[in-house]
């Protein structure tokens, strides 16, 4: 009903396996699966087999004839364009399901965990399910965003999805927690590098913790790459890596005016560099010597 609202139609249910009562559309929807279905190649995801499948229906769409009208459906479609309404934004559909976070900032659905900030742990929450995304809500603001797991396994729990952000307040007061960390593993390669550097000296996993944090207050591609100039420098220090970041953040390419003094300003005689001149001025006042 939601969506029927948002897009401006009314529902004409029919009956399951009742292909007379939705004129040539099932059959066609038949017909073009066992098409597309025999000539399907293989995929790396599901991203890729959405994309074939629709340049192939597209194409299927000009070969098809609509039955009824002359012409192709495709034809039927570009003629019946100009009397439909305007589409609207996308309707925003989503099953939402109430969930409470763990102690270890986890929710749980279908088999898999998402990870939540860690702020809202031991916190009801609203999970928002799409098909192809986790959404988590609390408090009128989304909270984080997931790829669903679809995929399904033998035991209690398939997989897990981290996001290491979610963990930074929990190190700062747990460091040791990085050595073991499930969540940390997902970090990019370069906090990685880092991460190995720093825990094999005394203090390190507070400083790792504290260069992590700096995610928090400054943007993240601007302290990963201060991280990788440290690394490229051969100096993986956490004092290094504050100088690297503080000079991307703070100094930036300043534009030089170009200024047209007045005639009145101009310099009759410009200057000249004579590094002798500080000679004379340490020989004037009879060779009294001055400090350096």
């Amino acid at each position: 009903m939601a969506m029927a609202s948002h897009y401006v139609f009314d529902p004409d249910f029919c009956n399951r396996a009742a292909g007379w009562e939705k004129r040539q559309v099932e059959k066609n929807v038949q017909d073009g699966r066992n098409q597309l279905w025999q000539t399907m190649p293989a995929f790396a995801d599901l991203a890729s087999l959405n994309t074939w499948l629709e340049e192939n229906s597209v194409r299927l769409w000009h070969e098809t004839p609509h039955g009824t009208l002359p012409g192709t459906i495709a034809d039927i479609w570009e003629a019946e364009r100009e009397a439909l309404m305007a589409l609207p934004p996308a309707f925003d559909g989503f099953i939402e399901h109430g969930k409470r976070v763990s102690p270890t900032c986890l929710v749980t659905f279908e088999r898999a965990r998402y990870s939540v900030a860690a702020s809202f742990a031991n916190h009801p929450v609203s999970l928002r399910v799409y098909p192809e995304k986790i959404v988590i809500a609390a408090e009128g603001q989304i909270l984080c965003e997931h790829n669903r797991v679809i995929e399904r396994a033998h035991h209690a729990l398939s997989r897990t999805v981290y996001d290491w952000r979610h963990y930074l307040t929990v190190i700062q007061r747990k460091p040791g927690a990085l050595r073991n960390g499930a969540p940390f593993a997902e970090m990019p390669e370069a906090f990685r590098l880092l991460q190995q550097h720093l825990l094999k000296q005394r203090g390190g996993d507070r400083e790792m913790a504290e260069i992590l944090a700096l995610v928090l207050q400054h943007d993240e591609h601007d302290v990963l790459a201060a991280v990788e100039m440290a690394l490229e420098a051969g100096v993986p220090t956490k004092t290094h890596v504050l100088n690297l970041l503080h000079r991307l953040v703070d100094d930036g390419p300043i534009a030089t005016p170009d200024l047209d003094p007045p005639r009145a300003l101009a310099l009759r005689e410009e200057p000249k560099a004579n590094v002798a001149r500080y000679d004379g001025l340490r020989l004037q006042l009879n060779g009294a010597r001055h400090a350096s």
